[in-house]
C-alpha cells in the first residue's frame, strides 16, 4: 500500500465509483476514508468554516490554531455522520436492491468492501477525532455555555440525522441550520468569543445553498424513498411542493445577501459578486419547474442524479464566489473602513463645551421640561455669564 495523493485530491473534489475490491484494498487509509465519507460533498463543511474564519478576521478575531483544529474536527464529524448514515440505512434494509445511494458512489457495506464491524470501528475512530476537536473548542472558550450548547446540538444532529430526523422530514431543515447559521456563527464564536446576530444572518445564504442540494437529492430519490418508508421532506410534502420550496430557497440566498448589503450594511457592495452565479441559479430554478425525467437525457453523465446535479453545481459556483466576495469585503473593511457605512453615517458636529453647559445646567433651571417634576430639577443656583 502506498499513499495515493492523486486519489486524495480526486476524492475531495468528486464522488468516486469503484467496483473492484482489489482496487479498494490497495488504497491507503486516507483515500478509503475520503471515498467512503463522500468528501466531495463534505467539502461544504470546509466552506462554512472558511466563511466563518473570514468574518472573524474581518472583525479582528482570527487565530490560525483554533481555526484549523475546529475546521478539521468539523470536517471529520461530517464524514463520521456519513459513515453512520450508510451503516444505518444498510442495516435497515434501505441501501439495497440497487437503491439510489449505491448508484452514484462507493458504498463499502453494499459492495462488501468492509463489514459492519469495520464500519463501526471507522465510525468510532472518526467520532473520537471529531470529539477531541470539540473538547479543544470547549477549553479554548473556557467552557462557555454557548460552546456547550453548540457542541450538544451538533452531537444530537450527527447521531439523529439519519434516524429519526430524516424519516420525520426534518433532515433538510437540520442541514440548513448546521451548515448555515449554526456552524458559521459557532466557528465565529469560538474565534471571537462573541455571538453576532449579523453573522447569523450572513450564515443563512450558504446554509440554504447546502440544504438546496439535499432537498434536490431527496427529490431525485422521492419514489424509492417512498417505497421504503423513508419520510424525507419531499416524501412528506410531495415532490411538486418540494420543488417549489427549493426554488424559494435559491431566491432567498440572493435576497439575504442583498439585504445585508443595503439595509444594515453589514457587507459592502462587493458582495454582489455572488450574482455572477446567476446562470447556475437560473438553471436550477428552471429545471425545478418540471418533474424529473423518466430516464436520463442523452449525454447526461450522472444518472440517477438529476436535480441534485444542478443544485450541486450552483452550490460550488455560489460558494466560491461567496468566499471571494468575503475576502474582498474584508479587505475593504480593513483598508477603507468608512467606504460603505460612511456614505450614510455622516458624523454629527459635536456641540461646544459652552453650549453643552447651557443645555445641561443653565436653561433647565428656567425652562424645566414639562414632564419633569420640579423637585427633580437641578438646584436653583444662578449662573452668571462672564461679563
Amino acid at each position: 500500500m502506498h499513499i495515493n495523493f492523486a486519489m486524495w485530491r480526486k476524492a475531495s473534489w468528486q464522488l468516486i465509483k469503484m467496483d473492484d475490491k482489489k482496487e479498494w484494498d490497495a488504497l491507503d487509509v486516507v483515500s478509503k476514508w475520503l471515498i467512503a465519507t463522500r468528501s466531495a460533498v463534505t467539502l461544504v463543511t470546509v466552506y462554512s468554516c472558511v466563511i466563518a474564519g473570514i468574518l472573524a478576521a474581518r472583525d479582528g478575531h482570527f487565530s490560525w490554531v483554533p481555526f484549523l483544529i475546529v475546521t478539521l474536527g468539523l470536517f471529520i464529524a461530517h464524514g463520521t455522520n456519513n459513515i453512520l448514515n450508510d451503516y444505518t440505512d444498510f442495516n435497515r434494509g434501505v441501501d439495497r436492491d440497487n437503491y439510489f445511494r449505491t448508484q452514484y458512489g462507493v458504498h463499502p457495506l453494499v459492495q462488501k468492501f468492509w463489514d459492519n464491524s469495520t464500519s463501526i470501528r471507522w465510525f468510532l475512530v472518526s467520532g473520537l477525532l471529531a470529539t477531541l476537536s470539540g473538547i479543544y473548542a470547549l477549553f479554548y472558550t473556557k467552557f462557555s455555555m454557548t460552546t456547550i450548547g453548540l457542541f450538544a446540538f451538533g452531537a444530537i444532529v450527527l447521531l439523529a440525522y439519519t434516524y429519526p430526523f430524516k424519516y420525520w422530514g426534518l433532515g433538510e431543515f437540520a442541514i440548513f441550520l448546521i451548515w448555515g447559521p449554526i456552524m458559521i456563527t459557532g466557528v465565529y464564536f469560538v474565534l471571537s468569543g462573541f455571538w453576532n446576530w449579523n453573522v447569523v444572518l450572513a450564515g443563512i445564504p450558504f446554509g440554504l445553498s447546502v440544504a438546496s442540494v439535499n432537498i434536490a437529492k431527496h427529490i431525485d430519490k422521492h419514489d424509492p424513498d417512498k417505497e421504503k418508508g423513508v419520510g424525507t421532506f419531499p416524501v412528506r410534502v410531495g415532490e411538486a411542493n418540494a420543488r417549489r420550496v427549493n426554488q424559494i430557497a435559491i431566491i432567498l440566498i440572493y435576497a439575504v445577501i442583498a439585504y445585508l448589503v443595503f439595509v444594515p450594511r453589514y457587507f459592502t457592495p462587493v458582495m454582489l459578486i455572488i450574482f455572477l452565479a446567476y446562470k447556475e441559479a437560473l438553471m436550477i430554478l428552471g429545471v425545478m419547474n418540471k418533474p424529473k425525467p423518466a430516464q436520463a437525457p442523452e449525454g447526461w453523465p450522472a444518472w440517477p442524479i438529476w436535480f441534485s446535479g444542478f443544485a450541486f453545481q450552483h452550490n460550488r459556483k455560489f460558494g466560491g464566489l461567496l468566499i471571494v466576495g468575503l475576502i474582498l469585503d474584508a479587505l475593504l473593511r480593513t483598508f477603507l473602513p468608512t467606504f460603505w457605512p460612511g456614505l450614510f453615517n455622516k458624523k454629527k458636529k459635536e456641540p461646544s463645551l459652552f453650549t453643552s453647559y447651557l443645555l445641561t445646567y443653565y436653561l433647565p433651571q428656567y425652562f424645566p421640561h414639562p414632564a419633569t417634576p420640579r423637585h427633580f430639577s437641578k438646584p436653583q443656583t444662578r449662573f452668571s455669564l462672564p461679563g
